[in-house]
């Protein structure tokens, strides 16, 4: 597992914490899209410093059936790269809310 970054849930239903990723470091406000039009809108919008920067969506594994959100970040500080990442639960560390953020590259 190639943590990438650690979140905790907000009150909101979103979540906050940091991308820690090479020369990156940015923290991040993964919050619900309130303005979702459809079922190819996504569910989550991705923040740094007041700029969107990424999305997520809520997926369901196919072994085990269980939700779980699905990021994709793009930025120019990413040289024009996406970065894709899941959010992981942190079994027995840091409390029921939070997760770190798996870095899932794209084939």
């Amino acid at each position: 597992m190639n943590a990438i970054g650690f979140v905790t849930r907000t009150t909101q239903g979103g979540f906050r914490g940091q991308l820690k990723f090479l020369p990156i470091c940015a923290h991040i406000d993964i919050v619900p899209n309130r303005d979702k039009s459809g079922a190819t809108s996504p569910d989550f919008r991705i923040f740094t410093q007041g700029l969107e920067v990424g999305s997520g969506r809520i997926l369901t594994g196919e072994s085990r059936g269980t939700e779980y959100v699905s990021l994709s970040l793009a930025a120019p500080g990413l040289g024009g790269c996406k970065l894709c990442a899941n959010l992981g639960r942190t079994v027995g560390l840091y409390g029921e809310g939070s997760f770190f953020l798996i870095w899932n590259p794209v084939a």
